[in-house]
C-alpha cells in the first residue's frame, strides 16, 4: 500500500478539531498539579511523622504506577465503591487524575529546588527583619522556582503526551479522532503519522516557551 499524500494532508484538520480538548486537559492538569504539588511539598515538611509518611506514600504511589492504571482506577473503579465519582465525565476525570499524577512529580521537583537554595539565606533575611514566611515568599521561592523551571517544563510535556491515553476513557481527544479516522479509511500510517506530528509540534512549542521563561527569570533575578 502506497503513502497517500492527499489523505495525509486532509487528516490534519480532522484531527485538529479535537486539539482544544487535548491542550486544555494538559494546561488544567499542569495548573492544578502545580498548586497541589507545592502544597504537598510543604506538607511533607510537617513535624508530624504520620503526615510525612502519608504524603510520601502518595508521591510514591502516583510516581510508581502507570498513568493508564490511575485513569482506569479513578474512572472505572472508584464509582463502584464511591458512587459520587460517577458524576464525573471522561474530560473532568482526566483532568483530576492527571493533576494528581502531575502533583506527585511536581512535589519532588519543588522539594529538590528548595533544598538547592542555600539555607544561609534564611539567616540573612532574618537579620534584615523578615519573618520566615516573608523570607520564603520573597527570597527562597523565587530562586527555587527558577531552578525548577526546566523539570516543570518536562512535566508539562509529559502531560501533553499523557493525554493520548484519555481516549481509553471514551474522550474525543486528538488520539481518539485519529483512531476513528484510521479505522474508517484504513489509512493507518498517514493518520498516525499526522497525529504524531501534531503532538511533536505542541511539545516543541511548550519546550520553546519553557526555555523563554527560564531565560526571562534568569535575567530578572540576576
Amino acid at each position: 500500500m502506497n503513502f497517500e499524500l492527499d489523505h495525509f494532508i486532509k487528516v490534519f484538520p480532522v484531527i485538529g478539531r479535537a486539539l482544544p480538548i487535548t491542550i486544555s486537559i494538559a494546561i488544567f492538569a499542569m495548573a492544578f498539579g502545580l498548586i497541589l504539588g507545592t502544597l504537598i511539598t510543604f506538607l511533607r515538611k510537617s513535624p508530624f511523622k504520620l503526615v510525612n509518611r502519608l504524603f510520601d506514600t502518595y508521591v510514591s504511589f502516583f510516581r510508581g504506577t502507570p498513568l493508564m492504571v490511575q485513569l482506569f482506577i479513578f474512572f472505572f473503579g472508584l464509582p463502584q465503591i464511591l458512587p459520587f465519582f460517577a458524576i464525573l465525565d471522561a474530560y473532568n476525570a482526566s483532568i483530576v487524575v492527571m493533576s494528581i499524577n502531575a502533583s506527585a512529580y511536581i512535589s519532588e521537583i519543588i522539594r529538590s529546588a528548595l533544598n538547592s537554595v542555600d539555607n544561609g539565606q534564611f539567616e540573612a533575611a532574618a537579620s534584615m527583619g523578615m519573618t520566615k514566611s516573608q523570607s520564603m515568599t520573597r527570597i527562597i521561592l523565587p530562586q527555587a522556582f527558577r531552578i525548577a523551571i526546566p523539570p516543570l517544563g518536562n512535566t508539562l510535556i509529559n502531560l501533553i503526551q499523557g493525554t493520548s491515553l484519555t481516549f481509553m476513557l471514551g474522550l474525543q481527544d486528538i488520539m481518539a479522532v485519529a483512531k476513528m479516522s484510521a479505522a474508517s479509511t484504513y489509512r493507518f500510517f498517514e493518520t498516525y503519522m499526522a497525529v504524531g506530528i501534531i503532538y511533536w509540534i505542541i511539545t516543541t512549542i511548550a519546550s520553546k516557551g519553557n526555555k523563554y521563561l527560564e531565560r526571562k527569570l534568569n535575567y530578572e533575578l540576576n
